[in-house]
């Protein structure tokens, strides 16, 4: 069964998959004309001023356009933010943040697009609140184009891999790295029984948001994840500052590295272009989750009368998740010339922060990778639960919150590389439909778009 998964898995994640998303991205910015460089300015003022921070704003929807942005980057920022930051430079060379860069740049289109088009297609579920998500743009808007059966069928897998998935890449994945952090942090010798005491607090913490439903995760995730990434954040641009003699040596080789590879040195085993690329693609894709489809799924339930107003402040989460904390992660590696070390993986990332801050930057990035970890639990909660509600109504919210509690227990004491390889062939196949009902209603979502812009220009809004 691994032998069959690692080959779909390795399939399902390999150039076709890149060049899907890359097409996707860049056909997304074709048609909205650049906006996420033209607009960007707009989209973070929507995101973080007014009316998105107000319970009380326009239209209908569960949780303020803030705390749906905090709550798809509980999803996001996550340990791809650390580790999947330092594998892709360990394997690829100092060159993979460049691509990775592009990659967030294109897939913020993307990603706003996922946001805008899970407002426009959502419904009012039984309980009274929104759902809606790729599930619901590929039943009823896709549709429109490439047959109901078609939109359905896509649908349905969509929905039922992000179930599945959840469980797993969401949640169990996650609390087995929480436990590891913690183990580490305080050097535990007895790391089993470490591991049972982790799993019941992540357990309890977990129900004491999840079970609340939508309403308390997005009053949790909203002083939560600003919380957490500033953490990160700070200590960050402490390394980054305390050797910034370094930085225009660092970016010069991002830049050169990027185009020419990178030769053996160190504990480094050296990279082609190719393998520079590919996994900063990858790791940015795994970072910012554009194009999966998830990101609609909270942004769905947002407050708000506009489609395009919340697509551009879905926009926001790609660019902080990817431009701006990646961006210290591979900075603070590449400028403190750890990434020659051998070291891959989270243990990179706490060599560059130790290297400059000593035990104190250790702490930080445990810490961060912990905090980061539970954050990824309680956003990927609300995408189980919203694919399961529209699979089987909302009679299941409360027995999969339960279930996903106890997951992020069994999570955090089992040993899981068959959960984590069938995740990821299930996020593929979250992604496959999603993109092509983006790519299908990509001028749909345009005319949305330039149609709210327009009413902007003449103060109609």
């Amino acid at each position: 069964m691994m032998h069959i998964l690692n080959a779909l898995d390795s399939f399902m994640w390999g150039k076709y998959m890149m060049i899907a998303l890359f097409f996707t991205g860049i056909l997304l910015t074709i048609r909205y004309r650049g906006i996420q460089f033209r607009k960007l300015g707009l989209a973070l003022k929507l995101a973080f001023t007014g009316a998105s921070l107000k319970s009380k704003a326009k239209g209908e929807g569960d949780i303020t356009p803030f705390q749906a942005l905090m709550t798809t980057l509980a999803a996001t920022v996550g340990n791809g933010n650390i580790a999947g930051v330092a594998t892709a430079i360990a394997l690829g060379g100092p060159g993979a943040p460049l691509w990775m860069w592009l990659t967030a740049l294109i897939g913020m289109a993307t990603r706003g697009t996922e946001a805008l088009l899970g407002v426009k297609y959502r419904r009012k579920a039984e309980d009274g609140t929104m759902i809606g998500g790729a599930f619901y743009y590929l039943e009823d808007g896709a549709s429109q184009y490439i047959g109901k059966p078609l939109g359905k069928i896509l649908a349905i897998a969509f929905a039922f891999s992000g179930m599945i998935a959840a469980f797993g890449i969401g949640c169990m994945v996650q609390s087995n790295s929480v436990a590891l952090s913690v183990v580490k942090l305080f050097n535990i010798q007895n790391a089993t029984m470490s591991n049972y005491v982790v799993g019941i607090i992540l357990a309890i913490f977990t129900a004491a948001v999840i079970l609340g439903g939508i309403q308390r995760l997005g009053q949790v995730t909203e002083y939560f994840v600003p919380f957490m990434a500033v953490i990160y954040i700070a200590g960050g641009l402490l390394v980054i500052f305390l050797n910034i003699g370094n930085i225009g040596t660092a970016l010069a080789l991002i830049f050169k590295s990027a185009f020419t590879g990178q030769a053996a040195m160190g504990g480094f085993a050296g990279a082609t272009v190719a393998k520079t690329l590919q996994f900063g693609v990858a790791r940015g894709i795994f970072s910012n989750e554009a194009g999966l489809g998830t990101g609609s799924l909270a942004h769905a339930a947002a407050k708000t009368a506009d489609p395009a107003r919340q697509g551009l402040v879905g926009m926001v989460g790609t660019f902080i998740d990817t431009i701006v904390t990646c961006s210290i992660t591979a900075l603070a590696i590449v400028m403190t010339g750890v990434w020659t070390n051998g070291e891959t993986s989270t243990a990179l990332t706490i060599s560059a922060f130790s290297s400059t801050l000593g035990t104190f930057g250790a702490y930080i990035v445990t810490i961060g990778s912990a905090l980061f970890g539970y954050s990824t639990i309680l956003g990927w909660s609300y995408y189980g639960e919203q694919c399961t509600e529209y699979l089987f109504g909302s009679k299941t919210n409360i027995p999969y919150r339960i279930l996903f509690v106890i997951a992020a227990f069994i999570g955090a004491v089992a040993k899981l590389s068959f959960v984590w390889t069938l995740s990821d062939v299930l996020n593929g196949f979250m992604a496959i439909p999603n993109l092509i009902g983006l790519i299908v209603l990509s001028g749909v979502a345009a005319r949305t778009m330039d149609e709210y812009l327009d009413k902007m220009k003449s103060g109609q809004i």
